[in-house]
């Protein structure tokens, strides 16, 4: 199947831009910057299309905030014919580093509610996600506050650098496979 989805999780909404759990929609609109594709709204998300090396890329952000990202992932997983070994999502991780980067075929949601709702509509936690690590630099029981806080000046500087990989990440995924992108990625 030559045919791709890529989800980046974030929450819709101004109040969000550039939040930490936002990460998966900066990531986003980053890569199709690079394909010059811009995003629709369609029916529980916003939509861009392009293509690389012959093969079809559709990309989500989802519109149901992002605790309930399984029924968008779900819905156009479905109304795009795209087989789960095809998906990606980009997504934020609490429990890497601020910058790290893993790319994983499968796992646990990692107590991020987002993956944890998409496992249960899915019905498997088998389908690839790069994780960006954000840091767990918070006090206990703020967890929620941190990553629905703004980068740090620090932080949101940094993030620059990381853009042009996600696109790096992605062309790699769609043209070699997820383990030879976790080879080339995983320790960057």
């Amino acid at each position: 199947m030559n045919k791709f989805l890529i989800i980046g999780l974030g929450n819709i909404g101004k109040e969000y831009l550039e939040t930490r759990h936002n990460v998966g929609f900066e990531a986003l609109d980053s890569i199709c910057k690079e394909f010059k594709t811009t995003f629709e709204t369609k029916k529980l998300g916003d939509i861009a299309k392009s293509n690389h090396k012959g093969k079809s890329l559709v990309f989500l952000k989802p519109s149901t905030y992002v605790n309930l990202s399984g029924k968008s992932v779900r819905y156009w997983m479905n109304k795009e014919k795209i087989p789960i070994k095809n998906l990606l999502i980009i997504t934020d991780d609490l429990n890497l580093d601020f910058g790290i980067i893993r790319l994983k075929e499968k796992g646990s949601d990692g107590g991020h509610n987002g993956l944890k709702n998409i496992n249960e509509i899915l019905q498997t936690n088998k389908y690839n996600r790069l994780r960006f690590g954000i840091g767990g630099n918070f006090s206990k029981g703020k967890q929620s506050d941190f990553v629905l806080s703004q980068w740090s000046k620090k932080e949101k500087s940094e993030l620059i650098i990381y853009k042009p990989l996600f696109y790096q990440i992605i062309c790699s995924f769609v043209s070699e496979g997820i383990g030879s992108t976790m080879n080339k990625f995983n320790n960057k």
